[in-house]
C-alpha cells in the first residue's frame, strides 16, 4: 500500500468516526413552545402557525400526518421511540391546530428532524 493510500484510509477512518461521534449527541431531550399542524398545510400553505384545530383535525382524519412546525419555521416529523415505529397522529390529535409545550429527543438526518414526543400540554397565549 502507498503512502498516499493510507492517507487516504486514515482520513475515511477520521470522517467515519466524526459522523459517528457526532451522531451519539442525536436524541437529547428539550423542551420547546411549537405548533401542531397537518403536514399538506405546512408544506402546500407554508404556514407559520395553525389557522385553527377544525382544519388540522379534518385533515388529520382524512390521512394527512400531524407534524411538528418550530418557532425557527423548521418541520419535525414525530415518531414513536420504537421499532418497528407506529405513526403518531392519535397521539397529537388532540393537539391538532394548537400551539403547545413539548418535551421531546430530536433525531437530526439530512436536513430533515424526526423526533419523539415525551410531554405534550397545550400552551395558554395569556402573557
Amino acid at each position: 500500500m502507498s503512502l498516499r493510500s493510507a492517507l487516504r484510509l486514515l482520513l475515511a477512518f477520521a470522517v467515519v468516526a466524526a459522523s459517528l461521534a457526532a451522531s451519539n449527541d442525536a436524541g437529547q431531550p428539550i423542551t420547546v413552545k411549537v405548533c401542531v399542524l397537518d403536514s399538506a398545510c405546512a408544506f402546500i400553505k407554508g404556514l407559520k402557525r395553525p389557522i385553527n384545530g377544525k382544519c388540522a383535525t379534518a385533515c388529520a382524519k382524512a390521512g394527512s400526518p400531524l407534524v411538528i412546525l418550530a418557532e425557527n419555521g423548521t418541520i419535525n416529523w414525530p415518531i414513536a421511540g420504537t421499532t418497528a415505529s407506529a405513526g403518531q397522529t392519535e397521539k397529537l390529535l388532540p393537539f391538532a391546530g394548537q400551539r403547545v409545550t413539548a418535551s421531546r429527543k430530536v433525531f437530526p438526518r439530512g436536513g430533515s428532524s424526526a423526533l419523539i414526543i415525551e410531554k405534550i400540554e397545550p400552551l395558554s397565549d395569556k402573557k
